[in-house]
């Protein structure tokens, strides 16, 4: 029988030539991310609860502070100095104050065909290189740290067999938004979501990365891509070659499959406190905003400062709104400074902040009070998730969240005109 990307990707990691969904498979794994969020959590496990703790292998293991950058608490202070000392005592390669957690993956070590475990949810981005990224908690962690492996119950896929190309002014954030609508919070539970076709080809690194990144929100175990020449080019211009590259079997077996056409693909929003109650964006023209956030691992790569930049040249925010642009890493921010962006967007009135986190946390940088909206790329719109309980956030693309930075309310790009 045919196998899936996922599959794949889990029977070399098992040393077996087939997997099925429903098996319960030990496998090796290639790389362990984790991040200020939980870190000194596991750090705590290892140091009091282990007999003999140890790491397997050093190599695989990659921090990184991004959550609360800088430090806005003594406490926050603490559990991060606690993980810096610790990955210097055991030589761990450490990031602080370089950007997102799973854009630095992106850039400097996810590899095609790796499985790959992460101390957030939304690792699944790795998959946008063909890599089988997943979310997992600290005790999972910790075991995968200290032995090398883990287990894995395969998933079901849902395939999604892309057609098409996305219109102008219509981008990559408003597909997978589009695509979560349609399948429900909870249409993809513990199954990956696979994506390929002809449509893939149009859409870029910056893109893929956006899609994958917010199919957790679906409650995808992860998400996978073909990997093409795009991907590739992407890799290699990073200095890294594939560790597999995977496609799928002409018979392998889905657990369903989707046909999506990207040129009937509209901007969309979605309203509080799902980020499955969509809505045509026209349909909420008009709702005051507080605040407007430019970043997030999802949506903070240059193509999106982009997008910004060119809405908002020349024009000013909204008296009455704060707008936060927050690159996604100091690559992304290191170009677009030489690109002229960042004055662009300060010379509008936004405030630009340093990579990190930022408001998607909701934890440090600019926090929503009590009854204020948020129109945002970040990744969820929960209750309380960008501050107050009693606030509002609302997802939607690059361009739409400049827009309304620039109105005052929810407005599309289109509508500026």
């Amino acid at each position: 029988m045919g196998m899936t990307i996922a599959e794949k990707i889990i029977a070399a990691a098992a040393g077996v030539d087939e997997v099925s969904p429903g098996d319960i498979h030990t496998v090796e794994v290639d790389r362990l991310m984790s991040n200020d969020g939980t870190t000194h959590l596991t750090i705590d496990m290892y140091q009091n609860q282990l007999k003999d703790p140890r790491i397997a292998d050093v190599d695989k293991l990659v921090w990184i502070v991004d959550h609360n950058v800088p430090a806005d608490s003594p406490k926050t202070a603490a559990s991060q100095k606690k993980m810096r000392d610790f990955a210097k005592k055991h030589g761990i390669t450490f990031y602080e104050g370089k950007g997102v957690c799973h854009q630095i993956m992106m850039e400097n070590h996810v590899r095609p065909g790796e499985l790959i475990f992460g101390a957030d949810s939304h690792t699944c981005a790795c998959g946008a290189l063909g890599a089988f990224g997943t979310g997992v908690g600290c005790t999972d962690y910790l075991y995968a740290m200290v032995t090398g492996t883990s287990w894995v119950l395969v998933p079901e896929t849902i395939r999604f067999h892309l057609t098409g190309k996305l219109p102008d002014g219509v981008y990559a954030r408003d597909l997978i938004l589009t695509i979560i609508g349609r399948i429900g919070a909870n249409g993809a539970n513990y199954k990956a979501m696979e994506f390929g076709g002809e449509g893939l080809k149009t859409l870029t690194m910056s893109d893929r990365i956006a899609i994958c990144n917010l199919c957790v929100e679906a409650g995808a175990k992860t998400a996978l891509m073909d990997v093409d020449d795009i991907a590739m080019d992407y890799l290699h211009a990073h200095g890294r070659e594939p560790k597999h590259v995977f496609s799928a079997d002409p018979d392998a077996v889905y657990a369903e499959e989707y046909e999506i056409d990207l040129s009937v693909i509209t901007p969309v929003v979605a309203k509080p406190h799902f980020v499955d109650n969509l809505v045509n964006a026209k349909k909420c023209a008009g709702i005051k905003i507080n605040e407007a956030f430019l970043g997030s691992c999802s949506n903070g790569r240059i193509e999106d400062l982009r997008v910004g930049a060119e809405i908002i040249k020349g024009k000013q925010v909204h008296p009455l709104v704060r707008f936060l642009v927050v690159p996604a890493s100091q690559e992304v921010y290191a170009q677009a400074l030489e690109e002229g962006l960042i004055k662009v967007f300060m010379d509008a009135g936004a405030i630009v902040m340093n990579a990190n986190c930022s408001v998607c946390w909701g934890s440090c940088q600019g926090v929503i009070g009590e009854g204020e909206t948020l129109i945002s790329t970040g990744t969820r719109n929960f209750k309380g998730r960008a501050g107050h309980p009693d606030s509002f956030v609302y997802l939607a693309s690059a361009a739409t969240v400049t827009a309304s930075a620039i109105t005052g309310e929810i407005t599309t790009a289109d509508q500026l005109a």
